[in-house]
């Protein structure tokens, strides 16, 4: 990503494991949590025949706000929600054309909600406590967890050595199966703003076992984290010196400048409008309401065939 003008310096540190009815392959349904490949794929999702680790199969955004992120987010993108109850907290399951892709949940606590909001990536792994122990060996922390969710698995979140917030899950029914680019308004990337690029890329590389390919974009280092032929995300320097780093998270959309436009009047902030130095206009950076930091990628970035991921 090139180095944009404006990027927030106040990036959040909210760091939490959300109140997780809904992971991964294993998604909820309205009645609620589904435990099997086939209720997973009644929901529309397709679980892949075998564990896809180091895939980021999951993702919540975390609010004191959940009211406005969802009319924000019902009418930027479309996105439908549905409330489920009877969890460790509150939590609604995000719907993206007839897919559920990820969830809302509200702080547990009062110092939770001073952190901030933001959105938290999860990581689908082989075991949960052992790269819970190896993050804490290697001078991260843990968060939240490790914790037993019904019906899902096992889950936790952590800060890595540099500080940024990543959550673990081990699905029992399974991870979301590779089906190509992902639709228009879903998750589409990951990329990693680092204090220490290099650190960061072999940081997980042995955690979790990625190959690391350098592309240079300009601006310095740039690595794409893969997973046999699968990238998982990219790690950079974060253009902001001395900002936190933290996990930036891609959305993939049509019209970035469009989108950008309505953000306003929805009630978020444009931290970053596409233009030409940035991924040939490409790319756009918005907060939503309550502050939670969102990258808007038209991908491919110009016309092509075939894409698999932003590299």
């Amino acid at each position: 990503m090139n180095r944009p003008s404006k990027f927030p310096t106040w990036l959040p540190r909210g760091l939490l494991l959300a109140g997780l009815c809904s992971v991964g392959g294993a998604v909820a349904t309205v009645s609620g949590c589904a435990s099997t490949p086939e209720s997973a794929a009644q929901a529309g999702i397709p679980l892949s025949p075998v564990p896809l680790y180091g895939k980021f199969v999951w993702h919540d955004l975390v609010t004191d706000n959940p009211a406005a992120a969802k009319r924000f987010y019902s009418q930027l993108f479309g996105w439908e929600f549905t409330d489920i109850r009877g969890g460790r907290r509150p939590y609604s399951l995000i719907r993206s054309q007839g897919r559920w892709i990820g969830g809302l949940v509200h702080p547990a606590s009062a110092a939770e909600k001073r952190e901030g909001a933001l959105w938290l990536g999860y990581v689908s792994v082989p075991d949960v406590d052992r790269a819970v122990t190896e993050v804490s060996a290697r001078g991260g922390k843990t968060l939240d967890g490790p914790v037993d969710v019904r019906s899902i698995g096992r889950a936790a979140v952590v800060a890595d050595p540099q500080g940024a917030a990543v959550g673990f899950v081990r699905s029992q029914p399974g991870d979301p199966a590779d089906n190509g680019v992902p639709g228009e308004n879903d998750f589409l990337w990951m990329e990693y703003l680092a204090q220490d690029p290099v650190a960061a890329a072999d940081f997980y590389k042995e955690l979790l076992g990625y190959a690391v390919r350098e592309r240079p974009l300009g601006g310095g280092p740039h690595y794409v984290l893969a997973q046999g032929n699968h990238p998982r995300g990219g790690v950079l320097a974060n253009p902001v010196k001395g900002a936190r780093p933290n996990w930036l998270t891609y959305i993939r959309v049509k019209d970035p400048a469009a989108l950008a436009s309505r953000v306003q009047a929805l009630g978020g902030r444009v931290l970053m409008a596409p233009r030409p130095d940035a991924r040939g206009g490409s790319l756009a950076l918005i907060a939503d309401p309550s502050g939670a930091v969102l990258a808007l990628q038209r991908y491919p970035f110009q016309s092509s065939s075939s894409a698999e991921a932003p590299q």
